[in-house]
């Protein structure tokens, strides 16, 4: 493998930083003035929804599959408790550990907003492209990723 240098492994930094934030800020303001929901909102509620029947998790292990710190994470599940779309409870076995769990209004936005954030992450080329090739598929009627 060729050596790269300091200087072109900044510049693809850079340039990673610069498509994520582009990305996150357009997933932000789509997200929110369609469906009231920020993109961590809305992987909070995606991260929940996806956990079987009963659409809860501890809030320790909801904080790694979302990647914000526990305060973060805390304050952004205040917000979805204050507006109905999830639910907050103390482990009974551990009164240390703190359960959220989606509400079916939780579930009802999410579905709601699945769509968008999946429309923009399908114009974002970069994003399909980072797929691996087991997971591309091509786009269209036929493809379960696809909104009909």
């Amino acid at each position: 493998m060729a050596e790269v240098s300091d200087e072109a492994l900044a510049r693809s930094w850079h340039e990673l930083m610069g498509r994520y934030n582009r990305l996150a800020c357009r997933l932000d303001r789509e997200l929110g003035s369609a469906h009231g929901l920020s993109s961590s909102e809305f992987e909070v509620l995606q991260q929940l929804d996806a956990c079987a029947v009963q659409g809860e998790l501890r809030m320790a292990d909801l904080a790694h599959r979302v990647h914000l710190s526990q305060s973060a994470l805390s304050r952004l599940v205040g917000r979805l408790e204050r507006d109905g779309l999830v639910l907050r409870a103390a482990c009974e076995a551990d009164r240390r550990s703190v359960w959220i769990r989606i509400t079916d209004a939780g579930r009802t936005r999410c579905a709601e907003a699945r769509p968008t954030q999946r429309a923009i992450l399908r114009t974002e080329t970069w994003c399909a492209a980072q797929l691996p090739p087991g997971d591309a598929q091509p786009a269209g009627p036929s493809s379960p990723n696809h909104p009909a």
